[in-house]
């Protein structure tokens, strides 16, 4: 309750101020109530100011940041190209934690191209258990390391919903400090030293949802494939497949129920941090994204979306998810499960986006919290 008070008396005053000093703002609809006017000013807050975020963890301390997102349209007056996205996280710890990344998604010529990419740096003990399914938090440690990625997806239409094209991925791991007693050296890990990885793939896509950011209705399956190896420079030979199906059903009004169902895959010598992770930010909230690992992990999320009133919504989750080492080996006993309730605030009526203040609850005392643009998935 302190992380959502503290996150909305900063969004609140950033409004105020905006609402005071904006002399120039179009108040054209007299019919507009004093929140809906001043909603409208305190929007431009998330047009070009950034947003102040703070939370905590156990494993992090205090964690203090920024946060801005964007969307817009590429095209005047182009009423069948959808928004394109840029959105930036900066974040520091009191426990010495730095994180900072930068996702765009471009959406070009009537949707004829879309074209996806990641790029982040961080500084961060990583929290591990070890490898498989059935670890425990005794065996709780941190492996310290540096991580700069770049990901890049191009993808070219190919039929109404459907799109395909290459990718590559890059990262490079250093300043890495394992105890010299750590279980990750007992299970032979690879990529404790760290290393470069370089990885060319495909892409495949099919997307029929209304809006790519708060979607009512439609389908979504992505899937990709990538290979790392020598020959173009990466210091680890083996694969990934990644696949992600969502559906979406609008049973009344705005209500939404959402269905997203993902699996990763890793084959051959993959280094550790590259290994298929459970938990994170957008699936099985609650859980920290790489405490449970292995070479294959199967998750599934099931979401309630509803309005309350005016800007306000929320919604409620339950989700379940389990690695393996492989899919022979997949069983679908001692699932850990996540489950959660959260806050929406749209702050981009035109695009109809939201800002999500999420808690995710899990086994053994997990627990996260949230703070995001656009729905989780």
């Amino acid at each position: 309750m302190k992380n959502i008070v503290t996150l909305l008396s900063l969004l609140l005053f950033s409004q105020f101020v905006i609402a005071q000093t904006d002399s120039t703002s179009q108040a054209t609809a007299d019919t507009l109530s004093k929140f809906d006017k001043f909603n409208q000013k305190g929007e431009k807050v998330f047009q070009y100011i950034p947003v102040p975020i703070y939370s905590h963890t156990k494993e992090a301390g205090d964690i203090f940041g920024l946060a801005k997102y964007n969307l817009f349209d590429l095209y005047k007056g182009d009423t069948i190209t959808k928004p394109s996205k840029v959105s930036s996280v900066f974040t520091m710890s009191s426990k010495g934690r730095i994180n900072f990344s930068l996702s765009t998604e471009f959406i070009l010529k009537e949707n004829k191209y879309i074209f996806l990419s990641y790029v982040n740096f961080k500084k961060t003990p990583e929290v591990v258990l070890g490898i498989g399914n059935d670890v425990s938090i005794d065996n709780k440690e941190n492996i310290s390391n540096n991580r700069v990625r770049f990901n890049i997806v191009a993808l070219r239409k190919l039929s109404k919903y459907l799109y395909a094209g290459p990718g590559f991925d890059i990262s490079y791991y250093y300043n890495m400090l394992v105890d010299s007693n750590s279980i990750m050296i007992r299970e032979g890990a690879l990529g404790l030293n760290g290393g470069l990885n370089v990885g060319l793939g495909v892409g495949a896509a099919y997307d029929s949802r209304d809006n790519r950011y708060n979607t009512y209705q439609g389908s979504y399956i992505l899937f990709t494939s990538t290979f790392y190896g020598g020959a173009i420079g990466s210091e680890y030979t083996f694969s990934k497949i990644n696949l992600d199906a969502r559906k979406f059903f609008n049973p009344w009004f705005k209500h939404v129920i959402a269905l997203q169902v993902t699996t990763n895959a890793s084959y051959n010598q993959t280094p550790y941090y590259n290994l298929a992770l459970l938990g994170g930010s957008n699936q099985m909230r609650g859980y920290y994204e790489g405490a449970i690992r292995d070479n294959v992990l199967i998750d599934g999320q099931l979401e309630y979306r509803m309005p309350i009133w005016n800007i306000f919504g929320m919604t409620g989750w339950v989700g379940t998810g389990r690695v393996a080492p492989s899919y022979r080996e997949m069983a679908f006993n001692n699932l850990w499960i996540s489950y959660g309730l959260g806050a929406r605030i749209r702050v981009d009526s035109k695009h109809n986006t939201n800002l999500r203040i999420d808690f995710g609850f899990g086994q053994k005392g997990a627990n996260a919290f949230i703070i995001g643009f656009a729905e989780a998935f």
